[in-house]
């Protein structure tokens, strides 16, 4: 299989000191359905995440957020509603729910739903740092800060990504 080629965007240099938002706004509401359904879901994420060896953990979360591969792209409606009930649902947990765990239980809300195929994976340099969003049927990142377009995707549900078995 050949290796996938990742683009950098050129950018300033910064040595290590570009500043990101850390204040956590409170999520839009959603509909009560779409609540409940990514509060189960996120349960069911966070039990996967723990289950099994630690280094096989990126890839389980992988494979969760790839059912809805195959799936027709969802709509930003859509998209964000997940978004912010997996946000939403987030706020009952004691429990680690970041970027991973939100855009993986957002891509099953919307598997369940019969959508797919928006979870993305992605590194950005200097400095280095990864992140996981959930994008809209045009590729746009949806319910995300302006800095998600600072990372070059490495990882997403593409019907041929095999990456992370």
């Amino acid at each position: 299989m050949p290796t996938p080629l990742v683009t950098v965007r050129p950018s300033e240099t910064s040595w290590g000191t570009s500043e990101s938002s850390a204040r956590l706004d409170a999520p839009a509401p959603s509909p009560w359905q779409w609540r409940i359904a990514a509060t189960v879901l996120l349960a069911g994420t966070l039990v996967t995440r723990h289950l099994g060896r630690g280094r096989t953990r990126f890839g389980r979360l992988v494979r969760l957020a790839e059912v809805g591969r195959r799936l027709p792209r969802p709509t930003r409606a859509h998209t964000g509603l997940a978004v912010r009930s997996v946000r939403w649902a987030a706020r009952l947990f004691p429990a680690r729910v970041a970027c991973l765990e939100e855009s993986t239980t957002a891509a099953l809300l919307l598997a369940i739903g019969g959508r797919g195929g928006a979870w993305r994976h992605g590194v950005a340099t200097d400095p280095i740092r990864m992140h996981a969003w959930i994008c809209d049927v045009h590729g746009r990142p949806v319910e995300e800060p302006d800095q998600t377009g600072d990372y070059s995707p490495i990882n997403g549900t593409e019907p041929t990504s095999k990456r992370y078995r």
